[in-house]
């Protein structure tokens, strides 16, 4: 029997779900915009099917050009602020959910890592997965 996955933005008036047998791969991405956009350094992102992910609320977007040119999206609460997701504009039927955003993360396994040549030094990629340089290859 398959099992929901929920989140929420910090203030709690955005919120969404899917069901975890509809997820791609979760990855590490350390590109200097997930960075910056974190805070941190990475971002832990779901790849979750558009059609599949169910929310609540209206996400305040933010786009901009990504380090390999394509247009990145990003979705925040206009409230707290919290980012909840990202798109790729040019790869309409993928979301990018903030693995930190999750209720209960405890079943989430990492497939591996994107941008590792941006990694900083005090957060490296993680030795036991695949990374890719930059984004990896369709």
């Amino acid at each position: 029997m398959s099992e929901n996955a929920s989140g929420s933005c910090l203030c709690g008036r955005l919120s969404y779900s899917f069901n975890k047998d509809d997820v791609i791969s979760a990855h590490h991405c350390h590109c200097k915009d997930c960075r910056k956009m974190t805070g941190s350094g990475k971002a832990t992102v779901i790849m979750v099917p558009t059609k599949k992910l169910k929310s609540s609320g209206k996400l305040k977007l933010f786009t901009i050009i990504g380090s390999d040119g394509s247009h990145v999206s990003r979705g925040f609460c206009p409230e707290c602020g919290s980012q909840l997701l990202s798109y790729v504009e040019e790869m309409p039927d993928i979301r990018f959910v903030k693995a930190g955003s999750l209720d209960d993360g405890d079943w989430l396994q990492i497939t591996s890592s994107f941008w590792s040549k941006s990694a900083e030094p005090w957060s490296p990629v993680d030795p036991t997965c695949p990374s890719f340089a930059g984004n990896p290859e369709p």
